[in-house]
């Protein structure tokens, strides 16, 4: 499929930063009415077979050759299944709009830890964007922001953080990974790995799936699963191939800020003033960050 053109490729890239920044509190509401590992299931089969019909009228359907198989792996288990379970349940405990600034913290740890894993450089705005973004995380886990008598709210925060680690990870590796097929053409095989893992441990330690349904909970997932993953993994992957990748990076940061409000205007979540200063340095430490790691890059292809 060729490129879209910027006009459709922004437009398309701020209905992705509604999809993801909307979803959190979808997910809020899913959890409450169905386990975790269901709700995460259920979600991802209605993904799959919405990016089946995407990619098959599109023509990117492709068996993937032998040494993707690992890049596969490893966004289908560290990133849609992990990283699903882990916000998932955390999200049972913790309230949207602080769900997904921790949530968001993701760059900031594949900055931290890129360069440890000798992956990557820590420059100077790198350096503070993460130190920035550190300071976020305090304020948001401050004692007046989240009550640190209730056991299920600590629990909840630190299996998000768990999350966007483990995303982080995925990341990195992604970044080192030499692509035979293109992201677009992959992406059907790693939401079919995800889907059978989480349908497995749903099964496995949930049972049979007990779901009272309703037409609240039908419109919840089809949100979730038809536009806040495959509509948005699809789009986010045309938009790659549209825009830069600093303009992707930062235009991304606006999905906490959409979550936030989301939150407060579906879930009645309020917005105190830890929580607004927490996402405004992290989303500016995640800037940073980004810009740090751009500049890096664009040195060394000058360099040659």
């Amino acid at each position: 499929m060729k490129a879209l053109s910027p006009r459709a490729a922004i437009g398309l890239f701020l209905i992705v930063v509604l999809a993801w920044g909307v979803n959190w509190s979808v997910t809020k509401q899913l959890v409450q009415l169905v386990p975790p590992l269901w709700s995460s299931a259920i979600r991802s089969w209605i993904a799959l077979i919405g990016l089946a019909v995407i990619l098959g009228l599109s023509n990117n359907l492709v068996i993937p050759q032998r040494r993707d198989v690992p890049v596969i792996l490893s966004v289908a288990l560290l990133h849609m299944t992990l990283f699903s379970i882990l916000v998932a349940t955390g999200l049972r405990f913790l309230p949207a709009s602080k769900g997904i600034v921790l949530g968001y913290t993701t760059p900031l740890w594949a900055a931290i830890a890129a360069p440890l894993l000798g992956k990557d450089t820590l420059t100077a705005p790198k350096l503070a964007g993460a130190l920035l973004g550190l300071i976020g995380l305090a304020v948001i886990l401050n004692p007046s922001s989240i009550d640190w008598t209730n056991a299920g709210i600590l629990l909840g925060a630190g299996m998000v953080i768990l999350a966007a680690i483990s995303w982080a990870a995925n990341i990195i590796y992604i970044r080192a990974h030499r692509w035979i097929a293109s992201p677009l053409q992959l992406l059907l095989w790693q939401v079919l790995v995800a889907t059978a893992v989480l349908s497995t441990l749903a099964i496995t330690i949930d049972g049979p799936p007990q779901v009272e349904w309703s037409w609240r909970l039908v419109s919840l997932f089809l949100y979730s699963g038809l536009i806040g993953t495959a509509l948005a993994y699809w789009a986010m992957s045309m938009v790659n191939k549209s825009i830069s990748a600093l303009t992707t990076s930062l235009g991304t940061t606006g999905a906490p800020l959409v979550g936030i409000a989301s939150a407060a205007i579906l879930l009645g979540e309020p917005i105190d003033i830890s929580l607004a200063v927490a996402a405004g340095l992290i989303v500016t430490g995640i800037g940073l960050a980004t810009l740090g790691d751009r500049l890096l890059r664009g040195q060394a292809t000058a360099r040659g």
